[in-house]
């Protein structure tokens, strides 16, 4: 990406968009799968062929072939306008769009309304993260049995972070692609990127109010090691908050959600990777469900990384780490039951 973009042939997000997108489409005869749009977005439904005596649950993933298949789920993937062409807030108002629409008309697909997951990975973690909070406000609608939020970001706020300073340069997502990523959704120019970096725009009341759930010390001691960093943040700079003040907005920060929207939540299955730069975010989100007595069912996998889980069916490329994570989804949402 970083060759490319100096040769002036495209930019890195550019390339990253590309890759999300190449790959053939594989058939599955047990499934039959509809492009369809909810008024302008395009969303793609995943049903099992086979009758079923029960009303099928439903679940937000971009595994959407293997879940259906495996859980006999309705699966609803929704094709959120994506980076670097868009950002902040259409990606997330593209999906809260999708799913209130999906949840007016359940009975359309054959889904029980008493039996729908939220699930998302990666920014599609974070952005069902953000729904699923987001849906609390419409009470018109099927609450949601579950979440499953596997490796989401969480906030943009704290990059000091034992498992940002452990694991930055951990593919797939290192520091340095996190933070493009963090300034093209932001729509934050890149030369704060520092300044995001060191805390400089997060005023000393904010971090006083938030920090009882975004410091360092809400992790737990084994995921902490000797020789990091001072505690965050560095001096406040006035300029760097007046840039950067929408990382404080809870759509782009569900961690920091009053306790009584958090303790409202359905029950939740988050997984989290030992060498990703984003573990910590889902260990604090962990933390502050379990504070607000919202279930909480928890799979870290030791030797995964960022992005493992796609690679489970990409042979010889599959790691032991990316069959232990989808197999947990999957078994997670086949228990609750």
């Amino acid at each position: 990406g970083s060759i490319l973009e100096k040769l002036r042939i495209c930019s890195t997000p550019r390339l990253l968009q590309f890759l999300q997108d190449i790959g053939t489409i594989k058939k599955d005869p047990k499934l039959v799968v509809t492009d369809m749009r909810f008024g302008s977005i395009p969303v793609r439904l995943y049903q099992p062929k086979a009758a079923s005596c029960k009303a099928r649950r439903d679940s937000y993933h971009s595994l959407c072939s293997f879940l259906s298949r495996e859980t006999d789920s309705v699966v609803l993937s929704v094709g959120y306008r994506k980076l670097p062409d868009y950002h902040h807030p259409v990606i997330t108002q593209d999906c809260l769009n999708a799913s209130i629409h999906f949840l007016k008309t359940l009975q359309t697909y054959g889904v029980d309304p008493s039996r729908v997951v939220m699930c998302g990975e990666s920014v599609g973690g974070g952005a069902a993260a953000v729904v699923t909070q987001a849906l609390l406000n419409r009470p018109n609608l099927p609450q949601l049995r579950a979440q499953v939020l596997i490796c989401p970001p969480l906030q943009a706020i704290n990059f000091f972070l034992p498992s940002f300073q452990q694991h930055q340069n951990v593919p797939f997502l290192t520091k340095d692609i996190m933070m493009l990523g963090v300034c093209k959704y932001l729509a934050i120019d890149r030369s704060w990127e520092d300044a995001i970096l060191k805390g400089a725009g997060i005023p000393p009341d904010a971090w006083e109010k938030y920090k009882k759930w975004l410091s360092s010390e809400n992790i737990p001691k084994r995921f902490r090691t000797q020789g990091l960093q001072p505690e965050f943040p560095g001096p406040f700079n006035e300029a760097a908050y007046l840039e950067t003040r929408h990382v404080l907005d809870i759509e782009n920060a569900p961690l920091l959600a009053d306790d009584k929207v958090i303790a409202q939540l359905p029950e939740a299955f988050l997984v989290s990777y030992e060498n990703d730069i984003l573990r910590d975010d889902t260990l604090l989100y962990k933390k502050r469900l379990e504070d607000q007595g919202v279930p909480v069912t928890w799979c870290h996998v030791e030797d995964g990384f960022h992005g493992c889980i796609l690679l489970f069916d990409k042979k010889p490329f599959c790691f032991p780490s990316s069959l232990r994570a989808i197999n947990a989804v999957v078994s997670y949402i086949n228990g609750i039951w």
